[in-house]
């Protein structure tokens, strides 16, 4: 397919809607009095929203109390990117019927978000599918919705593009599309569903909100094309912009008024905006206490090209202490435990200097021979960083994880996080915590850094932000 350019794609879209319907959105979810709840597979999918909690688990009587709270949405960190399909299946499974039971018990309606990657990896269709069938609702149809502005996803004429400078690149012709266990082909997004789906939902049937449908005809075209939809279709959705996915969800909310179930399999924007939250500001270094003494503690385990010239740029600078991560070595049953320990010893003494270090793993990057196989590697080294972090005895005065799987292990595993609060974003699409009163480190300030997220400084520039 071919590669676009931004600037000039953008503007020969139709004019954007003339106005801003958020005050209408935060009415109609007000009216609809249904609670979000959004199944996160990495913890990132927070990027985009503030003031919103996150559960890393979801007991029936944990999910009653926060239907009943003020918050319009609630995260459920699931972490299933990094699970075999049928363990990812089986928790979808169990969070569908719990949802069920705590909806039951407090008379509290929900919709549900199944958050995803914006370059399209993932679980799909299997845990939706699990989910679906979990919460025994006929739903109209599944709607697909990859737009994310923050990190330069937008869908034109149902093709996903990943923007790369003033490039729009095609998604399956970038990097992710390559993923060991969730590579795809197509780019455009009704062939992408054909192929995830083997066939079983081919091109032909998938349909289509298009950017003519959402600037030309607003709520109401939504609406009446969502109205049409039925006995479990599939539906993508175009946005180019967030004025755009707010006359999506505008028309969205109308049809579900009508009675219409949809279920979304989604990136991070779209949680916003069907929250009817409106933009909010980057967090000031003041918000985040960044003149607290202290070294910080930067944990890096992604292994995507954005990430690796990011880690370049951090080592370039003085107040960073790196520490480089054999990930051999933790793949040896004789020598990791070795490597733990050194790696956390080291980090101990610097942090115990008040100086920030980097622990990252080496950057080539091992797989296995299949899906299976490569998540497993995946496995084995997210959870050698949790230990490293658990082995680690001085509090840092902040946490940064770099990578969606290291993220989730970090929060759940390193610092026993059962409910954080999200703050808002340090950079665009780079969500802080706040940790819970039960986690190792009450009120600590935790980054959570996506792996696909990010210009080249950007690690550098969270960590100078920090040391002035």
């Amino acid at each position: 397919m071919t590669i676009l350019n931004k600037t000039e794609t953008l503007a020969k879209l139709p004019p954007a809607w003339p106005v801003s319907l958020l005050p209408q959105i935060q009415a109609q979810v007000r009216s609809s009095g249904r609670k979000i709840v959004v199944l996160d597979d990495d913890p990132t999918g927070t990027q985009t929203v503030y003031d919103i909690p996150v559960l890393t688990e979801w007991p029936v009587e944990v999910l009653a109390q926060e239907f009943l709270t003020d918050s319009p949405a609630f995260y459920l960190l699931t972490n299933s990117r990094s699970m075999p399909l049928s363990q990812a299946q089986a928790m979808n499974a169990d969070i569908g019927h719990n949802l069920l039971a705590a909806a039951q018990q407090t008379g509290r309606d929900f919709v549900v978000v199944s958050r995803s990657d914006s370059t399209l990896r993932g679980h799909f269709p299997g845990e939706v599918e699990a989910l679906a069938e979990a919460l025994g609702r006929r739903f109209d149809a599944w709607l697909i919705i990859p737009f994310f502005l923050e990190g330069g996803r937008y869908t034109i004429n149902d093709i996903h593009y990943v923007a790369e400078g003033e490039s729009l690149v095609p998604a399956g012709e970038t990097p992710f599309a390559q993923d060991k266990a969730f590579g795809y082909r197509a780019s455009d997004l009704k062939e992408w569903v054909a192929e995830k789906t083997e066939g079983i939902a081919p091109a032909e049937t998938v349909a289509s909100i298009t950017i003519d449908d959402i600037r030309r005809g607003g709520p109401d075209r939504v609406a009446e094309k969502l109205n049409l939809l039925s006995g479990g279709a599939v539906c993508v959705v175009n946005a180019a912009s967030y004025r755009d996915m707010g006359v999506f969800v505008s028309g969205l909310l109308q049809a579900e008024a009508q009675g219409r179930q949809f279920l979304y399999r989604t990136a991070a924007s779209f949680v916003r905006v069907r929250a009817g939250l409106g933009p909010r500001p980057l967090l000031t270094p003041a918000e985040l206490g960044t003149g607290e003494p202290g070294g910080g503690l930067i944990v890096v385990g992604s292994y995507v090209p954005k990430t690796t010239t990011q880690v370049e740029a951090l080592l370039a600078q003085p107040t960073v202490t790196a520490v480089e991560i054999d990930v051999e070595a933790l793949l040896d049953d004789n020598r990791q435990a070795a490597e733990i320990e050194r790696v956390a010893g080291r980090a101990d003494e610097v942090l115990g200097q008040n100086h920030d270090v980097l622990l990252y793993t080496n950057r080539q990057l091992i797989t296995g021979d299949d899906a299976d196989a490569s998540l497993a590697i995946g496995r084995r080294v997210s959870d050698s960083l949790v230990s490293i972090v658990r082995a680690i005895s001085t509090r840092p005065r902040y946490l940064l994880a770099k990578g969606g799987i290291t993220a989730s292990d970090v929060a759940t595993q390193g610092l026993g996080i059962k409910k954080a609060m999200v703050l808002g974003q340090i950079l665009p699409g780079v969500p802080v915590w706040q940790a819970g009163p039960e986690s190792r480190y009450p009120g600590l300030t935790y980054i959570v850094f996506p792996g696909n997220v990010g210009g080249p400084e950007a690690l550098a520039d969270i960590a100078t932000m920090f040391t002035t």
